[in-house]
């Protein structure tokens, strides 16, 4: 590649990045539906169609402004899990990383709000796209997954007997090789976890004037209670 290419790709990905950051501005100020292509345009004094050339859609910009973000949270996640050190047991890695996961939504409202809560145009494709282990939200998931996959080999996974197996069969399809029972205990637990994060997000509780923190670390005291220690596993 010539001098000349370097400089326009350096150039094109320095605009990249500026855009990005303009519209992170937009969410974090007046939330999601704000995200304006022609008001990004109109602050970086380019004109819409000049845009265009690096998003050619609304929808594709949202869509990379959520790669960004499942990214830094997923490396937050692994940050908090990996100062546990070397060798640390796998509930405690999950702990770590579900807090983490609560304290990143609750510290960056706007962006978790655009990241879990209803898809809107953009992040209903992000979604979509989740069929390879290198997009963002199935990166992010795996974090999760591969503890919870170790204590199922240890022998140690709860247990589900409430839970119809049969319909699991084909859950999280970017990862076939994933037992049925680790795909449920996630599932399960991520839908638990979330719902308790979710109504704490977006004021769901607010009338009752409970400290929502407790309800949280409940879920986690409930899911770590049910996995078998080191010492009973088969």
């Amino acid at each position: 590649m010539s001098d000349t290419s370097h400089r326009r790709e350096r150039l094109r990905e320095r605009t990249v990045t500026e855009i990005k950051e303009l519209a992170r501005a937009q969410l974090v100020a007046a939330g999601p539906a704000s995200i304006s292509l022609r008001a990004i345009a109109r602050d970086m004094g380019m004109t819409a169609a000049a845009l265009y050339r690096y998003f050619p859609a609304l929808d594709a910009l949202v869509i990379d402004l959520c790669t960004d973000l499942y990214g830094e949270l997923r490396q937050a996640c692994e940050a908090a899990r990996d100062a546990l050190g070397p060798g640390a047991d796998a509930v405690p890695r999950l702990v770590a990383m579900a807090r983490e996961l609560r304290r990143w939504a609750l510290d960056h409202r706007a962006e978790a709000t655009l990241i879990f809560g209803p898809p809107l145009p953009g992040v209903e494709q992000f979604h979509e796209l989740c069929v390879d282990l290198e997009h963002a939200g199935a990166r992010f998931g795996v974090i999760f997954i591969e503890p919870m996959t170790e204590l199922w080999r240890d022998g140690r996974l709860p247990a589900l007997g409430h839970v119809d197996l049969a319909h699991l069969d084909r859950a999280l399809p970017n990862l076939p090789d994933l037992p049925v029972e680790v795909a449920a205990v996630f599932l399960t637990s991520w839908t638990r976890l979330y719902g308790v994060l979710a109504a704490e997000l977006f004021d769901q509780l607010s009338w009752t004037g409970v400290d929502t923190e407790p309800l949280f670390e409940a879920e986690i005291a409930f899911f770590s209670a049910q996995v078998k220690p080191p010492s009973v596993a088969r």
